[in-house]
């Protein structure tokens, strides 16, 4: 599975210059393989793959919190800019959706997706156009639809 979910992403790269954001969420489930499988694309692209959760949590460690709700962005802005290449693959984006943040993670992607393509983990499922993260009821539950997004599931994946 993990060959056919990294070829369904490498697919999506490639049709993403063509819209306005040039973001391809990856949407399953934690455990199911998104991980993996953006390490091989990065292997076969060379594209630069990022684990959010420790570069945004070193540079927000010794901010308060409401010193990391008005940074985040920035930080993950400038996370990115130093990544290398016209792609960059976001892994272990679970910190984007931290209540104490204050964040619209999908929104953040998609201001980040203006000028490089943005690949980015999304713990969560598909359904009817819209992603879910998290359980409804739960603190950092998120529903958004999907506009002028791309996506990979591991079911398309198959």
């Amino acid at each position: 599975m993990i060959g056919s979910l990294s070829d369904e992403i490498s697919r999506r790269i490639g049709q993403a210059p063509e819209l306005y954001y040039r973001l391809v969420l990856v949407v399953a489930p934690s455990g199911s393989g998104k991980t993996p499988a953006l390490q091989a694309v990065a292997e076969r692209t060379g594209a630069s793959l990022v684990n959010v959760n420790l570069e945004l949590s070193r540079r927000l460690l010794d901010l308060t919190e409401k010193q990391r709700a008005l940074r985040v962005g920035r930080l993950l802005g400038e996370i990115v800019a130093g990544a290398p290449g016209d792609v960059v693959l976001l892994d272990n984006t679970e910190l984007l959706f931290d209540v104490s943040l204050q964040q619209r993670p999908l929104w953040l992607l998609q201001k980040l997706s203006r000028n490089r393509t943005i690949v980015a983990a999304w713990n969560g499922t598909e359904q009817e156009g819209c992603v879910t993260y998290a359980e409804p009821g739960h603190a950092e539950y998120r529903r958004c639809e999907l506009t002028d997004v791309l996506y990979v599931t591991a079911d398309s994946a198959r």
